[in-house]
């Protein structure tokens, strides 16, 4: 992502006329690399970087870029990346428009710059936002959060969508027509349907509750069977009360909610990999009413059952 988004960014200007006129063009744009120090290191998936400058050489700049990062989903960096957040922070307030990619709004949010603001970042930080930052309103279906932009905040989805931040900051800084114009070359389009789309439906499990993990294994293959939440609770041994109490601890989710997370996601592999009709999908999951199948299935993946069938079919087809 890094040096995709250093490409594209670095060739706003010269890369138009370059490929319609054989022309050449100034870049519009200053693009530089920096890290906590200018020494060469190597990032997951052993990459090179080699940075421009340090963060400590650089006083100004008009905006700021946060690339996503590698780190568990399940624990925030706290007590890491003290000299990156500290520069973040004296940016911030000279004036720089801080925007982030996937994990890196992890940073921005250790800095308390989001506080009592809503963000995006990529859809299996959900739970870690709301456990370790709670005061941050974490858009799981979010591509592009600018509701923050006036106060010179902008945070992207998944890793992705950092061609969608690319677009807004070329439209900003250079204009609509420069913007158009690199989305041609380079072939991007944006993520209109949002994340939803792409993520996971079930969370993960804690797994110190013996008796939630017995019941959890149970409907993973029994999810389709009528009453689920009562086959549970009776495996369980437990009231209603206490067995509900227990699932949302080990899992943060309601039994039924946990359910229909399940069927969602049968739902979802039967249409990216078979042929069978909307309605059969439906009642093979589960739901016996197509209507609220499909209801449920738009308000938790943000498109009808055939939209989504179409926006995997393509990809598939390749297969």
């Amino acid at each position: 992502m890094l040096y995709g988004l250093y490409d594209v960014l670095l060739s706003v200007g010269p890369s138009w006329p370059d490929m319609t006129a054989a022309a050449t063009g100034d870049a519009l744009l200053e693009v530089s690399i920096v890290a906590a120090d200018a020494e060469p290191f190597r990032c997951f998936g052993n990459i090179l970087v080699e940075p421009h400058a340090a963060v400590g050489e650089v006083d100004q700049v008009d905006a700021v870029v946060v690339c996503d990062m590698y780190t568990p989903i399940d624990t925030p960096p706290r007590g890491r990346f003290a000299v990156e957040i500290d520069w973040l922070r004296r940016m911030h307030a000279g004036g720089a428009l801080l925007t982030t990619v996937c994990t890196g709004s992890l940073l921005l949010a250790e800095a308390g710059l989001l506080d009592g603001r809503s963000c995006a970042g990529h859809w299996a930080y959900r739970d870690l936002f709301q456990s370790a930052y709670p005061r941050i309103r974490f858009g799981a279906g979010a591509v592009l959060d600018l509701s923050s932009e006036g106060d010179r905040l902008i945070t992207a989805g998944g890793v992705t969508s950092w061609q969608d931040l690319a677009l807004h900051l070329i439209a900003k800084f250079c204009g609509p027509e420069h913007a158009a114009r690199t989305a041609k070359v380079y072939l991007l389009g944006g993520h209109e349907d949002g994340q939803l789309p792409f993520s996971a439906m079930t969370r993960r499990v804690r797994n110190d509750d013996a008796v939630i993990l017995d019941c959890l294994a149970w409907i993973a293959d029994n999810y389709r069977t009528p009453n689920p939440v009562t086959a549970m609770t009776d495996q369980s041994g437990l009231t209603t009360r206490t067995f509900a109490r227990r699932f949302q601890g080990a899992t943060g989710q309601r039994p039924i909610d946990y359910v229909h997370a399940l069927r969602m996601e049968g739902a979802r592999l039967r249409l990216e990999t078979g042929p069978d009709g909307v309605d059969d999908v439906g009642y093979s999951v589960g739901y016996e009413d197509p209507t609220f199948f499909r209801r449920l299935f738009k308000r938790t993946t943000g498109m009808t059952p055939a939209a989504y069938r179409r926006k995997y079919a393509p990809i598939l087809a390749t297969v």
